[in-house]
C-alpha cells in the first residue's frame, strides 16, 4: 500500500491575501476555494508539476487529538526545482522576498549554489510560514 502526500495545511490569518500571494505571487495553481458549510472555507493550491498540495482552512474545527497551528508556525516546508536560479529570478520578479542562492559548504551555510542537491533558497508568506526550495538534477519522474 502506498502512503502519498497529498495535502499539507498552512496556517494563515487572512486567506484572501495567502490566496493572492501562493496563487499570484509564487504560481502554484488554485484548485478549490469554497464554502464548505456555513463559516468554513477551504483554500487548495498546488505547486506546478506537485501531486502534493497546500491547504488553507477556517472555521474548520479540527480533527480529534489535533493541535491548532498559529498562523506562520509552519517551517521547513521543502519544494524543489530543477533550476534554482531561474526558479529564484521568476519569484523576485513577483515580488517575493526571496534569499540569495546558498549551499551547505565547510563553514556551515555559504552563498552561490552547490553540488548536486546542495542549492538552496528561502521565502516566507505574509504570515511567516517559511519555505525551502531545493534545486534536484531531474524532474521526480526521472528520478
Amino acid at each position: 500500500m502506498n502512503w502519498t502526500l497529498e495535502v499539507v495545511p498552512v496556517p494563515v490569518s487572512d486567506m484572501d491575501r495567502a490566496k493572492d500571494f501562493y496563487a499570484g505571487k509564487v504560481g502554484f495553481k488554485l484548485d478549490l476555494d469554497d464554502q464548505v458549510a456555513p463559516g468554513m472555507r477551504i483554500i487548495q493550491l498546488t505547486p506546478p508539476g506537485s501531486r502534493c498540495s497546500i491547504a488553507m482552512l477556517h472555521g474548520m474545527p479540527p480533527f480529534p487529538g489535533e493541535k491548532p497551528m498559529a498562523p506562520g508556525s509552519l517551517q521547513g516546508l521543502q519544494i524543489c526545482v530543477t533550476d534554482i536560479e531561474a526558479a529564484r529570478e521568476e519569484l523576485v520578479a513577483k515580488g517575493v522576498d526571496v534569499s540569495p542562492v546558498r549551499h551547505v559548504g565547510a563553514t556551515g551555510w555559504e552563498e552561490g549554489k552547490g553540488d548536486t542537491w546542495n542549492s538552496f533558497m528561502t521565502f516566507a508568506d505574509p504570515d511567516g510560514n517559511g519555505w525551502v526550495v531545493q534545486e534536484a538534477p531531474s524532474e521526480l519522474s526521472a528520478r
